[in-house]
């Protein structure tokens, strides 16, 4: 899990205090907003949707208008965060900062679920994004992902993978693995958080675990303390461009990532989602945005716009709802 330190949010609510931007507030239709908007991010403080949500929520103001205040309701997997900001007034003053959990995982497993992941919510765009790597202890014999491939074929039931937990990406990402690969007899170890499994995978414990990407990851990989084979990504990502995504490494249709996206309550009007969208849209374009997110392991999607983003959440359900299915997970 990432987590933003004091020095970093410091750096990068500071970067460009200065810049022309900052000096003119761009106000939205009628006005919008002319009062602080609430952000609410379902999950507890210091975690991934932090590390977005809060310095969005302090370099946006210029772009936006106003004051952004982040609301962490954290429970059940994000869908007790979710669940408040379906029932928010559609006026433009709730926002959701969701996600592959609250949007696409729970809505697939969990037996109850008290919104709608679609009807309920307006999407706006999304906002930043990684993914996950194939990562080895280096004790194994493999230095690409086909050599994996070929290694846990050949050692059936001879390693286990690790994951931050039953239903986590993580989780995810490894059986869609298995699925596309016809690897069955690979167990699965769920850890309580990523931060567990990471400890075990680095001393070996375990050998393999489908990581979510973050700073700390890449730099593990850089000192050789883990080996990343191949990321979950469509494209190489910035932060590491020496390593090749899974399917440039020869195993089609192995993409998995984590996102965090902005959505607003159902009806809420095009123009607030527009407003919201374009504000997000310029700050992403900043140069040192940009660099924050690379060196935290994710990257952003500045062209998003609702459409693409409504577009991208059908396709994250479509690819995951067979795995969901198949291994018969479900929540709650």
């Amino acid at each position: 899990m990432t987590h933003i330190s004091r020095r970093q949010f410091a750096a990068l609510a500071g970067a460009s205090a200065l810049a022309p931007s900052a000096l003119f507030a761009q106000s939205g239709p009628g006005g919008y907003p002319d009062r602080p908007v609430k952000l609410i991010v379902p999950f507890a403080p210091g975690g991934v949707y932090d590390s977005f949500a809060r310095p969005w929520a302090e370099k946006v103001k210029p772009y936006l208008g106003n004051t952004v205040v982040v609301e962490n309701m954290g429970g059940a997997g994000g869908m007790i965060g979710a669940g408040a900001a379906s029932r928010a007034k559609n006026d433009g003053y709730t926002l959701l900062l969701g996600g592959g959990g609250p949007h696409v995982i729970n809505p697939i497993a969990a037996r109850k679920i008290s919104y709608h992941w679609k009807n309920d919510f307006e999407p706006i765009c999304v906002a930043s994004m990684n993914g996950l790597g194939a990562t080895v202890h280096p004790s194994v014999p493999a230095k690409n992902l086909m050599e994996l491939i070929d290694y846990l074929k050949k050692n059936p039931g001879q390693m286990s993978y690790a994951s931050a937990g039953t239903g986590s990406a993580t989780h995810l990402g490894a059986e869609l693995f298995k699925r596309l690969t016809g690897i069955s007899d690979l167990p699965h170890v769920p850890y309580k958080g990523g931060g567990a499994s990471l400890v075990d995978l680095v001393s070996g414990q375990v050998k393999l675990s489908f990581v979510n990407i973050t700073g700390q990851i890449l730099e593990l990989h850089k000192q050789g303390k883990l080996r990343i084979l191949a990321m979950t990504t469509p494209q190489r990502m910035k932060g590491a461009p020496d390593i090749p995504t899974c399917e440039e490494a020869g195993l089609k249709d192995m993409i998995a990532l984590n996102f965090t996206a902005l959505f607003a309550p159902a009806g809420t009007a095009r123009p607030i989602l527009d407003h919201v969208a374009n504000a997000t849209r310029k700050l992403l374009a900043e140069a040192d945005f940009q660099k924050y997110l690379i060196s935290s392991g994710a990257e952003s999607s500045p062209d998003d716009t609702p459409e693409k983003t409504a577009a991208f959440l059908e396709e994250e359900h479509r690819r995951w709802g067979p795995v969901i299915k198949h291994i018969g997970l479900t929540i709650g």
